[in-house]
């Protein structure tokens, strides 16, 4: 029977058409790593087949389709963008739905469920445990009709369970950092459960492991009926990004996908015309109101932050690719108000709030998050609306509203006679500066949709939003 079954098992992080060769010099661990992995979740059956007396790389199409379903540029070869997915701890349910028995028809009759939890991780208290569990159906629970009820013995429709490699249903846990955990879709027999590897360390809200709320709450998606989602801000994405437990709330993609199933909270009507927007919509590229956070340059590439995301482009390119701020950086702040490479350390710094981050690569640097007042600001500023690296002074111009600071990186501090009017270095820039970068010698200061590029000492153009960020 458990052919009729469809396993997830999540987690993991992040994210480019031609058929073309797996590159010749690959590192033989790698090779077997990618061929593993499109055998498991992109149905590969061989290497290489013969379509009308030729030879096809079946390897090749399964790349090209992973990479599509990523959002990567779509290549068909195993570059280390690629591979670098492939080697994260993520979910084993094919991501592609036509390899899925039946997308999307998994419910159950009744919208009365119970759930079992059979065993603990050591890693965390009983009662954290319970406490994670009962807020991962709760998820679900606030959008739907569901309602869960704990019981203590017996079979329930939702059996939870920690195990680690071979646990007896057919699918093996793989250790420590690897598949986080899995849930079958609703179906008699095992169906429903959920089961976690207790080769992982599991915690209750901190990042120094995966939070099991988190975790589990994506895997009762699946156990309620769910696919995966290709949007990376939904909760449904494939793999895993710390979030902030405390404040979690469901994001309107899932909201969506759950009520398609089993409709709405009826204790809770909602407009259809009107989402609640207390559940946070991914943000879209096409959206002419679209107001980013902040922008910066990153080693030759642009990052636009929205709302706990950033897309990553390289300049005037049509391809984009979407992330959870936290999938990168996980000790970051989910929102952020503004960013700025330096190009004298080669790190990225951002802010929020009081503080400020300094990025080097995946990680935040050492002795971060500094308070604002640090560089020398005073205690006075709350926040920084946007900032930029001046080529031209070799100055950090920190943005407040319509004023702003240059700080000095060399000498560790903020000019004197600061701040000044934007508009006195600015001709013309009378309104607050949102986001702010240079390419190529010009300066762009956004200020709600709206971009101004200025050259020469003169505002030169206004632009729309999406003149860097393609729709």
């Amino acid at each position: 029977m458990k052919a009729f079954y469809q396993l997830c098992i999540l987690i993991g992080l992040v994210l480019r058409t031609h058929s073309g060769p797996v590159p010749a010099v690959m590192d033989k661990v790698e090779e077997d790593l990618a061929k593993d992995y499109l055998k498991k979740l992109y149905n590969m059956k061989e290497e290489t087949r013969r379509t009308f007396g030729r030879t096809v790389s079946e390897m090749s199409e399964k790349l090209a389709e992973m990479q599509e379903f990523f959002r990567l540029t779509v290549t068909g070869t195993l570059d280390s963008e690629t591979l670098e997915v492939m080697k994260k701890p993520r979910c084993g349910v094919p991501d592609v739905a036509a390899y899925n028995a039946a997308p999307g028809n998994y419910k159950w009759s009744t919208n009365k469920l119970t759930y079992r939890i059979e065993n603990y991780t050591p890693d965390m208290s009983q009662a954290e445990v319970d406490d994670s569990i009962v807020r991962a159906l709760k998820v679900w629970a606030d959008v739907t009709p569901l309602r869960f009820t704990r019981i203590y013995s017996g079979v329930a429709d939702i059996m939870i369970s920690f195990s680690v490699r071979d646990h007896g249903d057919g699918y093996p846990f793989d250790g420590p950092n690897g598949f986080l955990a899995h849930a079958f879709y609703p179906f008699p027999g095992i169906g429903g459960d959920a089961h976690f590897d207790d080769d992982e360390t599991f915690t209750f809200t901190s990042q120094n492991g995966y939070i099991l709320f988190l975790v589990a709450a994506h895997e009762f998606g699946h156990a309620l009926g769910l696919d995966h989602s290709r949007d990376p801000g939904a909760l449904m994405y494939p793999t895993y990004s710390s979030r902030d437990a405390s404040t979690f709330v469901l994001p309107q993609d899932d909201v969506n996908g759950i009520q398609s199933i089993y409709g709405p909270n009826p204790d809770k009507p909602v407009d259809p015309e009107k989402p609640d927007p207390t559940h946070p919509v991914t943000p879209d590229t096409c959206d002419a109101n679209l107001v980013l956070d902040a922008v910066t340059m990153l080693r030759g590439e642009m990052l636009f932050f929205k709302n706990g995301l950033f897309w990553r482009t390289q300049p005037f390119s049509y391809q984009t690719e979407q992330h959870l701020i936290k999938s990168f950086w996980p000790e970051a702040p989910e929102n952020i108000d503004a960013a700025y490479e330096s190009p004298s350390n080669d790190l990225v710094y951002i802010f929020k709030g009081q503080k400020v981050w300094a990025l080097s690569g995946y990680d935040v640097a050492k002795g971060y998050p500094k308070p604002l007042s640090s560089l020398g600001l005073s205690k006075r500023v709350k926040n920084i609306s946007a900032a930029l690296y001046d080529q031209h002074s070799r100055k950090t111009l920190l943005f407040v509203d319509d004023v702003y600071y240059s700080y000095n990186e060399d000498k560790k501090k903020v000019d004197r006679g600061n701040p000044k009017r934007v508009d006195d270095l600015f001709p013309g820039m009378t309104e607050k500066v949102t986001a702010a970068f240079q390419y190529r010698g010009f300066t762009y200061l956004y200020s709600g949709p709206r971009i101004f590029e200025f050259g020469y000492g003169r505002l030169l153009r206004v632009l729309n939003n999406n003149y860097f960020l393609p729709c």
